[in-house]
């Protein structure tokens, strides 16, 4: 389940009941029925149909009420509409600088200019987030001339560049930094490379991306993989907390 980035707490305040908040990259909704549980109006939006279908199920069943919405991240309709929006695990998906200055834009034109607590509130994969996997990626699709980097098209900054982002989209840095987050994975390694790098490996015919698999596996086992046979992937969450100016 995806845990929201510090819902509460000091730095990033919880949604009240009869905010209006956005879940940007709501999926399947699984996040966005827990902030609706706080008595939050909740918007969830999302590019992809398949998981605004899982979204809207959701909701059907649920015991709090949500709407959810199909828009690209960077191509956001909204105007002065949330006092808060709230993303997790969606952001590293958008590609190039470019993206995330639309993103950006979008979102603090949708937050209530008047409203002195309006936020944006987000984790998504940080500078080094993954980083051992995906060298051992790109080595073990080197010799089949794919740029693993290039193909998988994630954004993982740094503090630093995301805090400039957010500074030149009006927004004011409340906090931002990196948190190593090791993550077990109960499936695997390769269950974790076919979910995650699908798109990348089925760039290859059957045999050639077994291939690339042992491989990348092989190079991994010394880092990531304990004495027991489990293994743990190396995430690294960057977590920010703005207000608009």
């Amino acid at each position: 389940m995806r845990r929201h980035p510090r819902l509460g707490g000091r730095r990033s305040p919880r949604p009240q009941p009869g905010e209006h908040v956005l879940d940007l990259g709501c999926g399947d909704g699984a996040l966005t029925e827990q902030l609706a549980a706080t008595g939050a109006i909740l918007t969830g939006v999302d590019a992809s149909p398949a998981m605004l279908t899982a979204a809207r199920e959701r909701s059907l069943h649920s015991a709090v009420k949500f709407v959810v919405e199909q828009h690209d991240a960077t191509a956001l309709p909204y105007d002065n509409q949330f006092d808060a929006v709230f993303s997790n695990a969606a952001l590293h998906w958008i590609s190039g600088i470019s993206g995330h200055q639309a993103t950006l834009a979008g979102v603090h034109r949708a937050l209530r200019s008047k409203n002195p607590q309006a936020r944006f509130v987000a984790e998504m994969g940080g500078h080094g987030n993954i980083a051992a996997i995906r060298t051992a990626l790109q080595a073990a699709l080197a010799p089949f001339h794919i740029d693993a980097e290039a193909a998988a098209a994630s954004f993982f900054p740094s503090p630093a560049i995301y805090r400039r982002l957010l500074e030149s989209a009006g927004f004011t840095i409340q906090s931002i930094q990196l948190i190593p987050r090791p993550t077990p994975l109960p499936n695997g390694m390769e269950s974790w490379l076919n979910t995650f790098r699908n798109g990348v490996l089925d760039r290859l015919n059957p045999r050639d991306r077994a291939a690339a698999l042992t491989a990348t596996i092989a190079l991994l086992e010394p880092i990531l993989r304990d004495a027991d046979g489990n293994w743990t992937a190396d995430y690294v969450r960057l977590r920010f907390h703005a207000t608009i100016r």
